[in-house]
């Protein structure tokens, strides 16, 4: 693997996580060291990070909070 490759990734301990975790991305870094942006979208979608992926997860604690509002009214009454 290039040297500037391996210096991106010395500096971002969750993209070390990510390399070990996917062995493809380490062959695909080392063939094509240009193809570092496609690496780190991907690690974005295998962490959560994406935009469609927060709102989902916004959504879900959203619904969770309405369903305990729901709850307490109903067992106030």
């Amino acid at each position: 693997m290039r040297e500037e490759v391996q210096a991106f990734l010395s500096s971002r301990q969750d993209l070390v996580y990510f390399l070990r975790n996917q062995p493809v991305w380490y062959r695909r870094l080392s063939r094509e060291p240009y193809a570092l942006k496609e690496f780190e979208e991907a690690s974005k979608v295998f962490y959560g990070q994406t935009f469609p992926q927060r709102v989902d997860r916004f959504q879900n604690q959203l619904n969770m909070v309405n369903m305990m509002l729901a709850l307490v009214t109903q067992l106030k009454n």
